[in-house]
């Protein structure tokens, strides 16, 4: 197993209403955000984003933590699971000239929607089956994307980072370390279907033979 590393540290934080977010949300919110669709992306704020937009200020202070932690050049390649529209892959293109970036997302929308630059390096595919060839790139990235499915779905789709990552892997996951946490990760939930402790998030990895590294998402 890997290492438990935040390298989204300088990815900007901003104030979540968790408490206000989880009164007001309701079991049809959920259905609508887990279809990963217009709405989810770009509709109300209450089924998602509520309007997914590129902005440098997000991705391009995180690529160079990518960069030192898995010493990417122009000759690396690099998966990201979860793409959405692209946008951390068009950061990680601009700031790394030359390296080949690839992504895929469950949602059609989001690669129909793709940021124009990496529409020929996006296609739709499920986690649990990814399109590529064994050992296919240098560094899979799965960001807030693995959770979104069942727990055995989950560890499909860590066999398939595996699979296709020749040897690192990073992936961020929603988990919690308390009661305190879990309730406010019940209250910030609209898409994950499987949340666990940390530890028991480590034990998984153990279990089913993720060697990659990790984070958590925490609201």
């Amino acid at each position: 197993m890997g290492q438990e590393i935040d390298l989204l540290i300088d990815y900007p934080k901003t104030k979540r209403q968790v408490k206000e977010r989880g009164a007001e949300k309701t079991e049809q919110d959920r259905a609508i955000a887990r279809q990963f669709g217009e709405e989810f992306f770009d509709g109300d704020r209450k089924h998602g984003y509520g309007g997914y937009n590129y902005n440098p200020r997000f991705w391009q202070p995180v690529v160079p933590a990518f960069q030192r932690h898995f010493g990417l050049t122009a000759k690396s390649s690099v998966l990201d699971v979860g793409s959405g529209k692209g946008f951390m892959m068009h950061d990680i293109a601009e700031m790394i000239p030359g390296i080949t970036v690839k992504g895929v997302d469950i949602s059609e929308y989001a690669i129909e929607n793709t940021i124009e630059d990496m529409k020929p390096h996006v296609q739709v595919a499920n986690a649990k089956k990814l399109p590529f060839e064994n050992n296919s790139f240098d560094v899979v990235i799965s960001i807030n994307t693995v959770h979104n499915l069942e727990r055995d779905e989950c560890a499909q789709a860590l066999k398939e980072i595996e699979r296709v990552s020749r040897k690192n892997s990073f992936i961020t996951v929603d988990a919690y370390h308390n009661d305190e946490e879990k309730e406010l990760m019940e209250a910030w939930n609209l898409t994950a279907k499987t949340v666990m402790h940390v530890d028991e998030w480590k034990q998984f990895f153990e279990k089913i033979g993720y060697t990659g590294d990790y984070f958590w998402f925490i609201p």
